[in-house]
């Protein structure tokens, strides 16, 4: 068995649990196929095979590979989801960042969760995707994310104006400093920190939140992910910015942007014993008394 290894920096402080994950893959007979940068910064302070391989691009990714382990916080595995693209490769986050809805495996987890794979008692969850089309190249090959899409005024602009349409049918417009059209997944990211709500992976469903909206009366709305959601913007300045996730790209005020969902899925690994409930009451510290 076969899996990619992906993380974006090595941290001296976290030598011990890396050392402990690859000594774990060795023992449970996983060959490690290391992202190339990041087997650089390891290959001095790591025990690893002398003949282990390294990737550098999504084209490297054989058939041979069945999992790709993200090393890090969310973001580190959101990477992975440019990596993997439409290929069959199921992704598993452990978290050696912050708060890590999607990395949600714990550092202190590390055995457990290389002997899941090994004996293939994870549970797989398919996770939508988000894909943004436009009147002019976006994003290069990787028009899709895995937690939302987003319009931004740029800089220290004045707010810009949204109009955006379901379908070809009049939604709403927007007077705000951007907005976020969120999956189920990045409903727990960008969405909730400007006050959408949490939504379920499996729920089949967009999230529309507007962030800072001049009019307060404006709130986020959840659609049917089978509706193709476009906009047209109004800007006093020539230039917006678009994002898919963490990537991003200015673009002329002018450009035409729909989105819709993806034509395929990611499947995220996760222990047997965790589920979305027990993540959101973990990471939001739900049921717990906080007064004293």
């Amino acid at each position: 068995m076969k899996a990619a290894i992906y993380s974006r920096i090595f941290d001296a402080e976290h030598k011990e649990e890396v050392q402990l994950f690859f000594d774990e893959l060795e023992l449970m007979q996983i060959e490690p196929v290391i992202y190339q940068p990041f087997y650089e910064q390891i290959k001095t302070d790591i025990r690893i095979p002398a003949e282990t391989q390294t990737f550098q691009l999504s084209e490297d990714l054989t058939d041979e590979i069945e999992f790709i382990i993200s090393l890090g916080g969310d973001g580190t595995l959101l990477d992975t989801i440019t990596l993997v693209r439409d290929k069959k490769i199921s992704i598993m986050g452990i978290n050696f960042g912050r708060l890590g809805f999607l990395a949600s495996i714990g550092r202190n987890e590390v055995k457990s969760a290389v002997k899941a794979i090994a004996r293939r008692t994870y549970v797989n969850d398919s996770r939508t995707l988000i894909h943004v089309d436009a009147d002019m190249p976006l994003f290069g090959n990787i028009p899709y994310a895995m937690n939302e899409f987003s319009i931004h005024k740029q800089d220290v602009a004045s707010m810009i104006k949204i109009h955006t349409y379901l379908n070809g049918e009049f939604l709403n417009s927007y007077w705000a400093d951007g907005l976020i059209v969120a999956t189920p997944t990045g409903s727990t990211g960008y969405s909730l920190s400007c006050n959408g709500p949490v939504v379920f992976p499996d729920s089949g469903s967009f999230v529309i939140t507007p962030v800072a909206p001049h009019n307060l009366n404006v709130r986020p709305i959840v659609v049917p992910d089978t509706n193709i959601i476009s906009f047209e913007v109004e800007s006093r300045t020539d230039k917006i910015i678009c994002a898919l996730d963490s990537r991003r790209e200015i673009v002329h005020k002018n450009v035409t942007l729909a989105v819709k969902k993806e034509d395929f899925r990611i499947n995220l690994v996760r222990l047997s014993e965790n589920n979305f409930l027990q993540t959101l009451r973990n990471k939001l510290t739900w049921g717990l008394d906080k007064r004293n």
